[in-house]
C-alpha cells in the first residue's frame, strides 16, 4: 500500500505539474492572441478614419477646384456647388464661403448679404462685436455664404475671422500652403456646440496664385475620428493638439469631452496616427477589457480541469490498483489455503499411518498366540481406548500438545482415583503424548488384580521432575506401586514389556528401568526434554493451524 501511495502521489505531482504548464502556456496564448486581435482591430479602425478623412479631404479640393469667382463679394458663391456637394458628402455641419476682401470692398458686402437675405448684413468681427474698418489696412477673410443656411449658420455671414484664435491661423496658413488645412479642435456653432474641426480650402483667382478665398467644411470630431463601437474591443481617444496631456474621448451618445491625464494614469494600449488637413492627429487605443485578468482566469479555469482530470485518472488508477492488489491477494491466500490444505492432509496421512500402525501393533501383540480371549480383549479395548483419548485430547489443542497431568484422566487409564500425581505443569509433544497415555495404561492395567501385602489394593504415586538448565534439561518420570511384589502383582504383558523398555524410550530418546523393592513396584524413565516438549513438532502444527498468509 505504500509503494501504491507513493505510486500515485507521483501521478498527482506529475499532473498538476503538467496542469501548471498548460496553465501557463494557455496564458501565454491568451495573451498573444488578444494582443493580435487587438492589435489588428486597431489598425483595421486606424484605415477606416484615414479612408474617412481622406475623403473629406478630397472633397475640399474638389470643391475648390470647381469654384469660379469672377466676384468674390457675392453672397451665393456656394449655389452652383450645392448640388456637387450633397452629392460627394453630406455629413457635414456647415459649409461656407470666405472672401478675401479689400478694405475699401467690405461695404460692397455689406449691401451683397443684405441682398441674400441674411439677418445681420453688417462686417463684423468674429466674436460679433462692431469691426472698426477704418484701422484696416490689409485683406479681412469674410463670411459671405454658408450651406445649409438656417437660424443658427446664417448668423455666422459677415463676420471677419482673421483675428479668431483658431480659425485666423487656419485660413493663414491655407493661404500660404495652397492646400487644404485643417484647424485644432473647436465648439461648432455656438460655445456649447459639438466639438469639431474645420478643414479650410484655398480657391484661386482665375489666373492669379493669389487665394481669393475659402471653401470651409465644418465636421463633428466624433463621427469622423472617435466612432466607438460597443462590441468593439477598444475605446479610441484624439491626443489634444492643444494640450500635451490632454485627450478628446467620445461617450455612448456621441458627445465629446475633454479630459487631463495624470503620469500614474495607465497608458493608452496602443497609438496610431492619422494625417488630415495638412496635420498629423494621434490617436490612442485604450483595450476595453483587461488581457492580463483574462489570460489569468483563462489559465486558472484550465489549472482547474488538469487538476480535475488528474484528480480523476489518480483515483482511477488507484481503484484498479488496489482492486488488482486485492486480487492478487485473493489469489495467494487462495494458494497459500491450498498448500496448507495439501500440507495438511499429508500430515494427516502422515499422523493415521502412525496411529494404524500403533493400532495393528496393539492388535498384533494383544491377540497373539495363546493369549487368554477375555484378558486379550479387556486390554485391547482399553489400549484402544486410551489412544483414542489421547487423539481427543491433542485435537482439543489443535495438536499443539496435552498436558502431562490430563493423561492420568479416568476415561484415559483405569482406577485412575488411586493415582497419587505430582510434577510442575508441562505439555508434551503429540508424539509424546501418545507414547506416554500407552505407557500409563499399561501400567495401570496391571495394578489392579491381587492382593497387596497387606490385603489391600496397591498405593500409586506417579511423579515427575525437570532438572538442569537449558537446553540441557531433563525430565524424569517415576512410577511406584507401594505395598506390591513380583509375587503379587500381575506380570506385565508382551505387550506391555516392549512398550516399557523399548517403544516409550525410544520415543522420547531417552533410558527406562523397572524394578521390585521389598515392599514396591518400580518404573523410571528419564528423557531430555527437547524431545517430550519437541518444539519442532509444535511449530510444524502452528504453521499448519496459523492463518494463511499473503505470499510475498
Amino acid at each position: 500500500m505504500v509503494r501504491l501511495g507513493f505510486i500515485i502521489g507521483l501521478l498527482a505531482l506529475i499532473g498538476l505539474l503538467l496542469s501548471g504548464l498548460a496553465a501557463w502556456r494557455v496564458h501565454d496564448q491568451e495573451l498573444t492572441i488578444d494582443g493580435i486581435a487587438l492589435a489588428r482591430a486597431i489598425d483595421v479602425h486606424a484605415s477606416l478614419v484615414q479612408d474617412r478623412l481622406t475623403e473629406r479631404e478630397l472633397l475640399a479640393r474638389v470643391a475648390s477646384g470647381l469654384f469660379r469667382a469672377p466676384s468674390v463679394m457675392k453672397a451665393n458663391m456656394l449655389q452652383p456647388l450645392r448640388s456637387s456637394i450633397y452629392a460627394f458628402k453630406t455629413d457635414f455641419v456647415v459649409a461656407s464661403w470666405i472672401a478675401r476682401l479689400q478694405p475699401d470692398e467690405l461695404q460692397s458686402a455689406r449691401s451683397e448679404l443684405a441682398a441674400a437675405g441674411f439677418p445681420n448684413p453688417a462686417v463684423r468681427d468674429f466674436d460679433d462685436q462692431p469691426l472698426d474698418t477704418r484701422s484696416l489696412d490689409r485683406p479681412v477673410n469674410v463670411v459671405m455664404d454658408v450651406e445649409p443656411r438656417d437660424t443658427a449658420t446664417m448668423a455666422f455671414a459677415g463676420r471677419a475671422l482673421d483675428r479668431s484664435p483658431l480659425l485666423g491661423p487656419m485660413l493663414t496658413r491655407a493661404m500660404t500652403d495652397g492646400k487644404p488645412v485643417a484647424s485644432d479642435p473647436l465648439p461648432l456653432l455656438r460655445a456649447d456646440g459639438p466639438v469639431g474641426l474645420v478643414l479650410a480650402a484655398p480657391v484661386l483667382q482665375d489666373g492669379s496664385d493669389a487665394a481669393a478665398g475659402f471653401v470651409t467644411f465644418s465636421y463633428e470630431l466624433a463621427p469622423l475620428m472617435l466612432a466607438n463601437d460597443d462590441r468593439s474591443l477598444f475605446s479610441v481617444v484624439l491626443k489634444d493638439p492643444r494640450s500635451n496631456n490632454g485627450e478628446l474621448i467620445a461617450d455612448e451618445r456621441g458627445k465629446v469631452t475633454s479630459r487631463a491625464t495624470a503620469e500614474d494614469s495607465p497608458a493608452p494600449s496602443l497609438s496610431r496616427t492619422v494625417t488630415f488637413g495638412g496635420r498629423d492627429w494621434s490617436l490612442g487605443y485604450y483595450a476595453k477589457t483587461n488581457a492580463l485578468v483574462r489570460a489569468r482566469q483563462t489559465a486558472a479555469i484550465v489549472a482547474a480541469i488538469g487538476t480535475a482530470l488528474t484528480g480523476i485518472i489518480c483515483g482511477l488508477f488507484g481503484y484498479v490498483t488496489y482492486s488488482n492488489l486485492r486480487l492478487r491477494r485473493e489469489i495467494e491466500v487462495r494458494i497459500g489455503f491450498e498448500r496448507r490444505l495439501t500440507a495438511v492432509i499429508d500430515e494427516l496421512n502422515h499422523r493415521v499411518k502412525n496411529i494404524l500402525a500403533v493400532i495393528q501393533s496393539i492388535v498384533t501383540r494383544t491377540l497373539r498366540h495363546g493369549s487368554d480371549i477375555d484378558v486379550a480383549r479387556e486390554l485391547l479395548i482399553g489400549r484402544i481406548h486410551a489412544m483414542s483419548n489421547v487423539v481427543s485430547l491433542l485435537s482439543e489443542s489443535q495438536w499443539q500438545g496435552v498436558n502431562l497431568k490430563g493423561l492420568f484422566e479416568a476415561r484415559a487409564i483405569p482406577h485412575a482415583d488411586r493415582i497419587a500425581v505430582s510434577g510442575p505443569d508441562i505439555d508434551v509433544s503429540a508424539r509424546a503424548a501418545q507414547s506416554l497415555s500407552l505407557l500409563f495404561f499399561e501400567l495401570a492395567s496391571h495394578s489392579d488384580e491381587g492382593l497387596s501385602l497387606v490385603g489391600k489394593h496397591p498405593n500409586i504415586v506417579a511423579r515427575w521432575e525437570v532438572t538442569g538448565e537449558q537446553p540441557n534439561e531433563i525430565f524424569h518420570f517415576r512410577w511406584e506401586e507401594s505395598n506390591t511384589s513380583a509375587a503379587t502383582r500381575r506380570p506385565d504383558s508382551d505387550f506391555g514389556i516392549i512398550l516399557l523398555d523399548r517403544v516409550a524410550p525410544e520415543a522420547l530418546g531417552g533410558t527406562s528401568k523397572r524394578y521390585f523393592t521389598e515392599a514396591s513396584y518400580v518404573y523410571e524413565l528419564t528423557a531430555p526434554m527437547e524431545t517430550v516438549i519437541d518444539l519442532t513438532e509444535r511449530d510444524r502444527t502452528e504453521a499448519l493451524s496459523a492463518p494463511v498468509q499473503r505470499l510475498a
